[in-house]
């Protein structure tokens, strides 16, 4: 009788908790909802009727609107062609930073690893008017070159300070035998630790990709020109040639959430995993 009571007390504290986290995802997922619903209604309908009220009327027009006319598909280019060149030069460049910092002992090692993690605490803000001198001087205002460079100097010091943390579990044993076997130190890094420390590599480059893709500050401050601005300073221009139609400006956020949701269900595992691995380091 007394097993039986603990186990109904359990489920009931189970089924309290699931309705719990049911609510809060509710709550979470409002502004989400009232965001897809309004980028399926007209500028009319939620004039006339408000904007909490049950659209009377669907489009897909607005897609196609911001996707055309708003000229969503050449800023969702650029920010590919701004991202993905940064998430690769930050991930290898990382990489071999952690590598030697994690599995080679020399002197002033612990200086460098220091400033890697102060590195990582600075404000965006100190630095936008240096960065924006610099970027004059060198004549790379106004590039996509110069998105790329600031997001590979801002990201590496964090991802290097995850990475060396992943790394410095790893067995020097198995290093130290291939060394002995006379494999080089790159291909240790390539072909052994790198392995190793995948499931690190999967969550560092998740969440880069979604700072780098979704970051703002440095688009509007370093990119002027419609030809090279990324996805996040569109949308802000969107404010002021489609301001009286704010459906068509929720459509062009919306699509602008899909290369990020894609990259974090499609890492999921490996992201959860790396996760998981670093606690338990």
């Amino acid at each position: 009788m007394i097993s039986n009571a603990k186990t109904m007390r359990k489920r009931s504290a189970n089924v309290v908790l699931y309705i719990i986290m049911i609510i809060f995802s509710l709550i979470w997922l409002i502004p989400f909802i009232a965001a897809l619903v309004t980028s399926f209604r007209t500028q009319a309908d939620i004039t006339m009727n408000g904007f909490w009220s049950w659209p009377s009327v669907t489009t897909f027009e607005n897609y196609v609107t911001a996707w055309n006319r708003a000229q969503v598909s050449k800023f969702l280019t650029n920010s590919f062609l701004i991202t993905i060149p940064a998430i690769l030069f930050i991930m290898l460049f990382a990489s071999l930073n952690a590598y030697a910092l994690a599995k080679h002992k020399f002197r002033g090692s612990f200086f460098f690893y220091f400033m890697f993690v102060a590195g990582s605490m600075l404000p965006n803000q100190i630095l936008m008017l240096p960065v924006f001198k610099m970027s004059n001087d060198f004549g790379l205002y106004n590039t996509h070159a110069n998105l790329i460079i600031i997001h590979v100097a801002w990201h590496m010091a964090f991802a290097t300070f995850v990475l060396r943390n992943f790394m410095i579990s790893t067995p020097t044993e198995i290093l130290e035998s291939a060394r002995l076997d006379g494999c080089s130190e790159f291909r240790i890094y390539w072909q052994m630790v790198l392995p190793l420390v995948l499931p690190g590599l999967a969550a560092i480059a998740t969440l880069e990709f979604t700072w780098v893709f979704n970051d703002y500050l440095w688009s509007i401050i370093l990119a002027q020109s419609e030809a090279i601005r990324p996805i996040t300073a569109g949308l802000a221009q969107l404010r002021g040639t489609f301001q009286t139609n704010w459906p068509v400006i929720v459509a062009g956020a919306m699509i602008a959430t899909i290369p990020t949701a894609i990259v974090f269900f499609g890492l999921q595992k490996y992201f959860i995993g790396g996760l998981t691995l670093g606690s338990e380091k």
